[in-house]
């Protein structure tokens, strides 16, 4: 008797409910996503809510986790989905709860939405929930991530850490007023005291000297503290959005900037964040020891206190007489430091090319130029600064001296009721009341440079970005089919077009093959498939949908590319593989690189797929690191795969394995192929011919070598072996050979 078949298991996995569950709650803020683009953490058995929440921020929403106890997660009443992680992996959706009664109401994330909702108590959820909750937004204001990088930005940024400068301010305040009374104690004791020689007088100033100093350094410890606090979370969060906008700026702007200037430019951001975090909070915090402090010392000397007023008055206005043309020199001495840093990345990216050509002596030619003109504004630039100061020291000296002298003829010649101990007091509290009033005059001449250095960062990054098309758009089921429709195209600031009513289509799971000579287009097909330009007119169509409508970061997870020169990572065999889909097993490297025909050398390696890859792949052979590009373009097991020159620069070994394994490679999948080498293409189903932007001709290598010229002068230039045992029996081709028609 047969045996039926057993009934596969078709239930989804915990870890599908837990994604499912993130999405749902993603969709009900309009956030579409899809959860084959989660990327599983290295180890994780199931998802966690940190990676969680970081795949919903990078689709676009605002995801946290966090640990919440019965009782708030009871209150929370009308709420949108909140997504409770369960202790087998899975995970439910709440979407209400009653504290009055006890329970809370969830809905399975794999059920229909309007499926109603199952009531839990606090005993039966506690038997499946982790306690873990993962809260999901959506952006409905323009982020830090996406506003301009200006003056504004930064500010925002500091007011995001209110509570911290709250505190600080309020320990400043507090300082403020504690450090009136050391100079009132020093006047009482020069007058009291020292007159009086009383000795019981000493001992309770003392005391209260002691106890104040104690609150006084205490204090000074705890503000200090925040305010390393507030500089670290800021400079993390700077450096995490700075990095975040540089990976979301296209490929054409990295494409037209030299990657020197490009680091030099964003590296600017930094000189802002140490100027908003040290001299200008230092300032800021200063200020409010002058708004205490003043109207002391108007109570000591009026005549004294509008003196050192006046003179700080002094120091701000040859500031500000000097902070223009300081600024302008400021400006070139950065430009030059940037122009220095470029041409010391170029250097070191391009030390074997300089090592091989012996251009060192050139390299150094450039170096020391660059340096000079760096040294030169910075000289410029410094002595402009030194002048300012110069002319500012008077008023300086008087502060910190001349009124001692002028206080000391208002004490001898008995006008005003100041004495000696008063003398003193407004000496301490004035040097404290100077201090915030030079520092802000100065912090007008740092002005200049931050100004400038925002500028610098600016022009990197506030260039427009795909962080739209990477987070919105659909996300369809990818099959392969192509279809260009009257497709054109041009480079920036081209005279020409690149591509010219271009119109072909690629049935889904087919081989295209992409000839033509140089700049005749093949390369700028791919670039548009992979979502590189979309400036594009005409339709682009992947399975009926077009590609602009089309989320980008679901379409670059779809396609696999194998470039002409790839670059791998500094790390190991196994790391460079598994690069998009780091959470992979082993098993998933070994069959792609088996795939990719990169197995074989991979095992003869000394570590096999643990063997590390120095930086610039120096320890490998240019087609093993080609095998290892393709293994890497595989291991997703994208729909569609691009192979642009990919053999080109391979030893003849290489390719050989590399077209063996083409059939096998292409099995389920569309594949684009270009090459100049049209015997690796013999095999496509379809080969298109491109010739200045226009579609000469697409069919299979036997059509067109009857009827298309161009297809059949490539073929005999490059298979000459072949065309000399027969007649050619075209006139074009007998052309192609030198004969005459």
């Amino acid at each position: 008797m047969a045996q039926p078949d057993p009934v596969e298991d078709t239930r989804p996995t915990p870890t599908t409910i837990c994604l499912h569950a993130a999405a749902a709650a993603a969709r009900y803020h309009g956030l579409s996503v899809d959860v084959r683009d989660f990327v599983a953490e290295p180890g994780e058995v199931a998802p966690s809510p940190a990676a969680l929440a970081r795949w919903l921020n990078d689709q676009g929403a605002v995801a946290r986790g966090m640990r919440l106890s019965w009782r708030a997660l009871v209150r929370v009443r009308n709420a949108p989905p909140v997504v409770l992680m369960f202790r087998d992996g899975s995970a439910g959706l709440m979407v209400a709860g009653d504290p009055a009664r006890g329970v809370v109401w969830l809905r399975d994330p794999m059920g229909d939405e309007g499926t109603p909702p199952v009531p839990l108590d606090e005993l039966r959820l506690a038997q499946v929930w982790t306690g873990d909750v993962l809260l999901v937004k959506r952006r409905r204001d323009q982020s830090e991530a996406d506003a301009p990088i200006n003056a504004e930005w930064l500010g925002r940024m500091v007011l995001r850490e209110r509570r911290a400068l709250r505190d600080i301010l309020l320990a400043s305040m507090v300082l403020s007023v504690l450090a009136i009374f050391p100079p009132l104690i020093v006047m009482q004791v020069i007058d009291k005291v020292v007159n009086y020689r009383s000795m019981s007088t000493l001992v309770s100033i003392t005391a209260i000297l002691g106890v104040m100093s104690f609150y006084e350094i205490l204090l000074t410890y705890a503000r200090r503290e925040l305010a390393l606090v507030v500089t670290t979370r800021l400079d993390t969060r700077i450096s995490l959005l700075v990095f975040d906008r540089l990976l979301a700026l296209p490929l054409e702007f990295f494409e037209r900037q030299q990657a020197g200037q490009v680091i030099g430019r964003v590296s600017a951001i930094y000189r802002v964040r140490d100027f908003m975090t040290g001299r200008l909070m230092n300032t800021v915090l200063d200020l409010f020891t002058l708004v205490v402090v003043l109207p002391f010392l108007f109570y000591f000397s009026a005549t004294l206190a509008w003196m050192t007023l006046a003179a700080a008055g002094a120091i701000g206005l040859v500031v500000a007489c000097f902070m223009l043309p300081v600024g302008r020199l400021v400006a070139r001495k950065v430009q030059a430091d940037t122009a220095r840093g470029a041409a010391l990345y170029e250097t070191v990216a391009g030390i074997r090319t300089i090592k091989t050509l012996a251009l060192e002596r050139t390299r150094r030619e450039l170096w020391d130029d660059r340096s000079a003109q760096s040294a030169l504004w910075g000289l410029a630039a410094g002595r402009m600064g030194n002048l300012a100061a110069t002319v500012a020291q008077p008023f300086e000296l008087f502060i910190n001296r001349g009124i001692l002298l002028v206080g000391a003829y208002l004490v001898l010649t008995n006008r005003g009721d100041m004495a000696g101990g008063a003398l003193m007091a407004f000496m301490m509290l004035g040097g404290r009341v100077a201090a915030p009033l030079v520092g802000l005059a100065r912090l007008l001449d740092d002005a200049g440079e931050v100004r400038t250095a925002l500028a610098e960062a600016g022009t990197v990054l506030n260039q427009p970005t795909e962080r739209l098309a990477m987070t919105t758009g659909l996300r369809p089921r990818i099959r392969g089919a192509l279809s260009f429709a009257d497709v054109s195209f041009s480079y920036p600031g081209a005279t020409t077009r690149a591509l010219a009513d271009v119109s072909f289509e690629v049935p889904a799971g087919s081989m295209l093959g992409l000839v033509g000579r140089s700049g005749s287009g093949k390369s700028t097909i791919t670039r548009l498939l992979q979502g590189v330009s979309r400036s594009y007119t005409g339709y682009l169509k992947l399975d009926g949908v077009d590609l602009r409508e089309i989320n980008l970061v679901h379409l670059r997870r779809s396609f696999g590319v194998v470039l002409q020169d790839n670059f791998l990572f500094r790390g190991t065999v196994r790391d460079n593989i598994t690069a998009g889909r780091p959470g992979l097993t082993l098993d998933d490297v070994v069959r792609a690189a088996r795939l990719a025909g990169a197995e074989e050398f991979i095992e003869r390696m000394p570590a096999g797929y643990e063997t590390w890859i120095e930086e610039g792949s120096t320890n490998i052979s240019g087609g093993q690191r080609q095998r290892l590009a393709i293994a890497r373009a595989l291991i997703c097991d994208p729909r569609l795969l691009i192979l642009d020159e990919a053999t080109s620069a391979l030893d003849p070994e290489s390719e050989a394995v590399v077209n063996a394994n083409l059939q096998r490679i292409a099995r389920g999948r569309t594949m684009v192929i270009v090459s100049h080498r049209l015997s690796s293409l013999v095999d496509c189903d379809q080969i298109c011919v491109m010739d200045q932007g226009r579609v000469a001709d697409i069919g299979p290598h036997a059509a067109l070598l009857d009827r298309c010229a161009i297809y059949r002068t490539l073929w005999f230039q490059q298979n000459r072996h072949e065309a000399r045992g027969r007649e050619p029996a075209h006139p074009a081709a007998m052309l192609a050979e030198g004969q005459e028609a």
